[in-house]
């Protein structure tokens, strides 16, 4: 079947379809890459796109340019979005949006950091399933040094990826970690040069395109699962999307190429 190419309704979000993979790159150079009302709206349609492309078997969130992931919220539009009650209400409901749209993509996701990973940033990179970043990344929450009211799910997805002692440390204190702290905290997986990132990068793409799509959406409800509380947890769900691997094409397919000694080749069926 062939796919319309993607779209984004605003110039701040570019994005474009590299063979299995979706790139999504924030594009707010003047603000250094900061994340306006419109680059919020746009998430949600263009994951809604990957989800529904049988193509799409990674997505890939980045920063334009060489000094910034995110740097955070456009302050710039405060005054219109902030001020008021209701315009709070507004903004905060519409970046939740998009963080849940991110968080409950069921396929892989990926943040590739270089440079300035700052607050709304942070929250973009940890709703992800990973992280890669060069080591030149800079990381910090400064909402305590703002006065900002911080979401339930932001904190308890940092809470969930590095663990409570680390996570009021950073959100306590504000202070900004360099990309090998920020490894060392288990906040990234892996980090490069600057220079040797899109190789880095190359490495997902590569592996995510060859592995077997119905194994990795089936790990990724089960450690969904895993991270609810016990009585919350579909245990049935999690059984039920084993057995389909088992009985999938793919697994068949991989069995045999292993027999074969040849790659396999997988079709999410």
């Amino acid at each position: 079947m062939a796919y319309p190419e993607p779209h984004t309704p605003t110039e701040r979000v570019l994005t474009w379809l590299d063979h299995s993979t979706l790139h999504i790159q924030f594009n707010n150079l003047a603000r250094h890459n900061a994340l306006s009302v419109d680059m919020w709206e746009a998430i949600p349609q263009l994951l809604q796109y990957a989800q529904d492309n049988d193509s799409v078997r990674l997505v890939v969130f980045s920063g334009a340019g060489d000094k910034s992931f995110v740097s955070g919220a456009d302050i710039s539009q405060f005054e219109d979005m902030r001020a008021a009650r209701a315009a709070v209400t507004r903004y905060e409901a519409m970046a939740e949006d998009a963080l849940a749209a991110i968080q409950d993509f069921p396929k892989p996701t990926l943040s590739c950091i270089n440079g300035y990973c700052i607050g709304g940033g942070v929250n973009v990179a940890i709703a992800c399933d990973m992280r890669i970043a060069s080591d030149n990344s800079v990381f910090s929450i400064p909402a305590a040094r703002l006065g900002l009211g911080y979401r339930y799910s932001a904190i308890k997805n940092l809470v969930d990826l590095i663990g409570p002692g680390a996570a009021k440390d950073l959100f306590f204190t504000a202070r900004r970690i360099n990309a090998a702290e920020a490894k060392s905290l288990g906040l990234i997986s892996r980090t490069s040069t600057a220079e040797a990132l899109p190789a880095l990068l190359e490495e997902y793409t590569s592996a995510l395109a060859d592995n077997a799509p119905l194994t990795i959406a089936a790990g990724k409800t089960i450690m969904a699962e895993i991270l609810k509380s016990p009585p919350n947890t579909d245990r049935e769900r999690c059984t039920a999307l084993i057995r389909a691997c088992f009985d999938s094409q793919d697994y068949a397919e991989g069995r045999t190429a292993f027999m074969q000694k040849r790659k396999p080749v997988f079709v999410g069926k």
